[in-house]
């Protein structure tokens, strides 16, 4: 990976185009639209950005890899509690996973702003396999440990830690501002989609070709976006005067210090996924402990969970730009917190399928609102930064949440600590929304 600090040099032709402005450009520079647009196609206006050609090759290509990662995700949490049959161990590999976000994703923000982000997500995703295949092989020869697996985890959390800033903020870079909040909905759409399909699959798969076999059609998944990244094509972006590594990283900070909209949107974000969103680690131990449905059981619980949230991205998409966004916010992250309440303390499978369906529809509507705003409120040259710090927030505390969750359980079990998590959530998200201004204003 190259320092590409030198002043006034331009990058080579594969590099991404400068993000679109959220005022005053209707496409990205250099691009027109009608080179993004399909000639002669129409689309219906709920799946509108999908006529931009390279925008359609990334949301097919990232939907088929992710598919195979919900297909894994499935099977490690079911590999670690073959091997131990612990709620800890759960929330240690779920913790190993996802704590690279907390110290890895603001330098792969302020990566994205200096390289070309296309070669990024190639290096990332590469390793990413490189893991995958090697995740199957000790898997199929039972050479497999849990520390093997929290090793591998691990490793794999550091290449999506540099490989999310980059991937969040091509976004703008793929279709021209007005197609933003659809593009938005649209790739929540496919990751929610794949979340439906991965799960049922990866149930099916661990009963047919076990659970190496999961792992491997995951590895061959990521073939999916990598070629749909080769293809994307990348017109010159001329670089300015660079700071350093170091100041690059603080001028994020500062600008979003200096924006009261978006400090809010980032505490927000951060109560979310230190309090809430551990709760996904210990939907196997829900299966397996409380519910008692086995495999397959534990992927309809999340392939519910994806459909809610497919709906939910599918309502963004259809109404396009909401109004009161901060309202919209806090609304639908009650009822998320109040949907994983209701889930950890069920004893009924049906009624947790159904509030699984309630939790990924509020938390795609939270989350995706969230989203469109930080890309929208964010100027040209800071989005990598500005999204490294949104995705630091978003995908590093889970890991701290669910090691906590995971030790307290110990103690209250795992169902009441799920329940107080999001319990206490809930309360702050609401004296917040009552005390912060910048958060009511927010259209």
């Amino acid at each position: 990976m190259s320092d590409e600090t030198q002043a006034s040099s331009a990058e080579t032709p594969d590099d991404v185009l400068p993000c679109a402005s959220a005022v005053g450009m209707a496409a990205p520079a250099g691009q027109d639209l009608g080179q993004l647009e399909e000639s002669g196609k129409e689309y219906p206006r709920i799946v509108s950005a999908l006529r931009h050609r390279d925008f359609r090759l990334f949301w097919w290509g990232n939907f088929g890899s992710n598919i195979g990662t919900w297909m894994q995700n499935v099977a490690q949490g079911w590999l670690v509690l073959q091997l131990t049959n612990s709620a800890f161990w759960l929330g240690f590999i779920g913790f190993a996973s996802s704590i690279p976000m907390l110290f890895f994703t603001l330098f792969g923000g302020v990566i994205a702003d200096r390289m070309s982000k296309r070669r990024l997500l190639i290096y990332t995703q590469t390793s990413m396999m490189v893991f995958a295949f090697a995740m199957a092989a000790l898997t199929y020869l039972k050479w497999i440990s849990v520390w093997q697996i929290a090793l591998l985890a691990f490793f794999t959390g550091v290449a999506m830690a540099l490989n999310a800033p980059a991937y969040q903020a091509m976004m703008p870079q793929l279709v021209p501002i007005e197609d933003l909040s659809n593009a938005i909905a649209l790739n929540s759409a496919q990751f929610n989609l794949s979340r439906i399909l991965g799960p049922t699959l990866g149930g099916y798969a661990m009963a047919l070709v076990g659970i190496a076999g999961n792992f491997l059609l995951n590895a061959l998944s990521f073939l999916a976006v990598l070629v749909a990244l080769v293809k994307i094509k990348y017109p010159p972006q001329t670089v300015q005067q660079q700071a350093t590594f170091y100041e690059k990283l603080r001028e994020g900070f500062v600008y979003v210090k200096q924006h009261p909209q978006l400090r809010a949107i980032v505490v927000l974000i951060s109560v979310s996924s230190f309090f809430g969103i551990p709760y996904v680690t210990f939907v196997p131990f829900f299966a397996k402990n409380v519910l008692h449905v086995g495999e397959r059981g534990l992927g309809l619980l999340m392939a519910f969970a994806g459909f809610g949230a497919f709906l939910g991205a599918a309502t963004i998409a259809w109404f396009g730009n909401m109004r009161h966004r901060g309202r919209v916010v806090v609304t639908f992250g009650l009822l998320f917190y109040a949907g994983i309440i209701g889930f950890a303390l069920s004893r009924w499978f049906l009624v947790s399928c159904a509030l699984e369906v309630i939790v990924g529809y509020a938390m795609i509507l939270m989350v995706a609102t969230l989203n469109t705003l930080v890309q929208n409120l964010s100027s040209d040259e800071m989005r990598g930064r500005v999204m490294s710090i949104y995705v630091t927030a978003f995908l590093g505390f889970p890991p701290v949440g669910g090691l906590i969750a995971g030790a307290a359980a110990n103690h209250i079990t795992v169902p009441y600590t799920i329940a107080f998590m999001a319990f206490v959530a809930g309360v702050y998200f609401l004296v917040f929304y009552l005390k912060t201004p910048a958060l009511q204003e927010l259209d």
